[in-house]
């Protein structure tokens, strides 16, 4: 159920942070809201995930790793942001220690 919650922050968190760039420094309402409500939801999922006893050194690095590459990818995607080899090569850095912190609190 951790891990599940934990997806559903990532998302909530992912979908925030996009709809921040939308919002054009909070000129638009709407985006605005969206904005709001999705880093509440996401704090309020990853709060519910420690409490659950997912170790809070995994959760926020899964948390922030996957929300750090998704972002990079829907930016290059979706916003017209560049993906260098530079910045594939950092989120697979990402990646790799997000691995491995799992692999080291594995029991």
């Amino acid at each position: 159920m951790a891990w599940l919650l934990l997806a559903l922050a990532i998302a909530c968190e992912v979908t925030a942070t996009s709809a921040l760039k939308l919002s054009n420094g909070f000129t638009h309402p709407g985006w605005t809201t969206a904005t709001a409500l999705g880093y509440i939801a996401s704090f309020a999922l990853l709060a519910q995930v420690l409490k659950l006893h997912l170790d809070m050194g995994t959760a926020y690095a899964v948390w922030a790793g996957a929300g750090t590459a998704a972002i990079a990818l829907i930016g290059a995607l979706f916003m017209g942001e560049t993906l260098t080899p530079i910045k594939i090569g950092g989120i697979l850095l990402i990646i790799g220690g997000v691995i491995v912190l799992n692999l080291a609190g594995a029991h």
